[in-house]
């Protein structure tokens, strides 16, 4: 239950901070405080790395279920553990954007949220750069492939487990740098559900690619970290 409770948080906390950075602060805010594309990619990245070490050491921060379900694949789970985190985690990102809609909505002069609010990923006509469905799923899927061999690398036997939580943390930072134009950026489907369950339109339509996307990725990542990288015991 400590686990599933870590989890629930660790990616309440992702979709808050970084969903929350994006569309407070974001691209599209007016003035000096608008981050831009750097400061979303940051705040995701580092919304990985705090949650990294402070619930690392009780669930392995997955807050991804394209994580677990590319740990149980690699034989690093069982499936109970894995549909437990699955769950957990939908449900922190469930509960990250209702407070973000709640926040979002007390400003003066909210009407309703706009075609992909709250952060919602997307693609095509009217998403931020025009990327073809195709060019989405490509992106989300390599990208996520990546993501995990980074996660399978630097939590492995040869890898340093007190720098590990950095090392994905930078990683998620660079995935954003070139996914957020395309698709927003998920490379992980409960960041995704979160926003587009309040958002509703588009963003819901189009969820599906984002659920199947990151998790075709992560089967990749850990079929090549099986068959190709990992260190095999002697």
């Amino acid at each position: 239950m400590k686990k599933l409770i870590a989890e629930f948080i660790g990616t309440f906390s992702l979709v808050l901070f970084g969903c929350g950075a994006a569309v407070v602060s974001g691209i599209s805010a007016t003035g000096p405080a608008g981050i831009g594309l750097l400061g979303i990619s940051l705040a995701f990245g580092l919304a990985v790395v705090a949650m990294a070490y402070a619930i690392g050491p009780i669930s392995g921060c997955h807050i991804n279920p394209a994580i677990s379900i590319a740990m149980l694949a690699a034989g690093k789970m069982t499936v109970k553990d894995a549909a437990g985190y699955v769950v957990a985690q939908i449900a922190g990102a469930i509960a990250g954007a209702g407070v973000l809609y709640v926040i979002v909505s007390s400003q003066a002069g909210f009407d309703k949220l706009g075609e992909w609010g709250l952060g919602s990923n997307g693609w095509g006509e009217g998403y931020l750069g025009n990327y073809s469905m195709m060019g989405a799923f490509i992106t989300e899927a390599v990208l996520t492939c990546l993501f995990l061999l980074v996660i399978f690398g630097t939590t492995s036997k040869e890898g340093n487990a007190t720098t590990a939580g950095l090392a994905i943390g930078i990683s998620l930072v660079l995935i954003h740098l070139v996914a957020i134009p395309i698709t927003g950026t998920s490379v992980n489907p409960a960041r995704s559900i979160g926003p587009a369950i309040f958002a509703g339109g588009k963003a819901l339509s189009q969820l599906w690619l984002f659920l199947v996307a990151p998790v075709v990725g992560g089967l990749l990542g850990a079929v090549i970290w099986k068959t190709l990288l990992e260190t095999k015991e002697k």
